[in-house]
């Protein structure tokens, strides 16, 4: 019995830090996208980071290794928080499918904008951006496959690059921002513009 109840002590401790330690890196790496959206990714420093996210530099050090790696770290969870969110799209209903997207276009539209007006500043810049875009094609690739399935390879390629343009961030900031149209009424307007493609064989 003393040795079990050792063992599950060992156990619920072992836990406890593991928790600890991933809290630890959820907050640097909630600070590094605090400072990521106000500011160049060269300007963002560790002692920074350390500061917003309450401790150590050395222990972002120990947690990330280095600033590169604890850039491609925060890139690397919010790229799967967005895939997460997109793919509860549903596939086969186009205007279910249009409001997924224009939740996340509605919450980060704006500082994806900015952010692509800066992207010849940085290479790390550029990479995340370029990640980015290969997202926003894979999700265009599974909501729209049963309109892509079948077509020759040739034709099945142009018909994704129309679904990836029409559903781009640019169009949603033209019909949101240049246009000012509501939300509502921007949804219905990619609507009439996809559907015709989705019909299309």
């Amino acid at each position: 019995m003393k040795v079990q109840a050792q063992n599950d002590t060992r156990r619920y401790e072992m836990s406890a830090r593991a928790a600890a330690t991933a809290a630890t890196g959820d907050r640097i790496i909630d600070a590094v996208v605090e400072l990521f959206w106000d500011n160049p990714i060269e300007r963002i420093t560790l002692d920074e980071v350390a500061r917003i996210s309450g401790v150590s530099v050395q222990t972002v050090i120990r947690r990330f290794g280095s600033k590169d790696e604890l850039i491609a770290a925060t890139a690397a969870r919010e790229r799967q928080r967005i895939v997460d969110h997109r793919n509860t799209a549903p596939i086969g209903d186009l205007a279910g499918a249009i409001e997924v997207l224009f939740d996340h276009y509605e919450e980060e539209g704006d500082r994806v904008i900015k952010l692509l007006a800066d992207e010849g500043r940085s290479p790390a810049l550029a990479e995340i951006l370029q990640q980015g875009r290969r997202v926003h094609r894979d999700w265009c690739s599974r909501v729209f496959g049963p309109s892509l399935d079948g077509l020759p390879r040739s034709e099945r390629k142009r018909r994704l690059a129309q679904f990836v343009a029409v559903c781009d961030v640019y169009v949603w900031n033209l019909l949101r921002r240049d246009m000012r149209l509501g939300r509502r009424e921007a949804e219905a307007a990619l609507v009439e513009l996809l559907d015709p493609l989705t019909k299309e064989s």
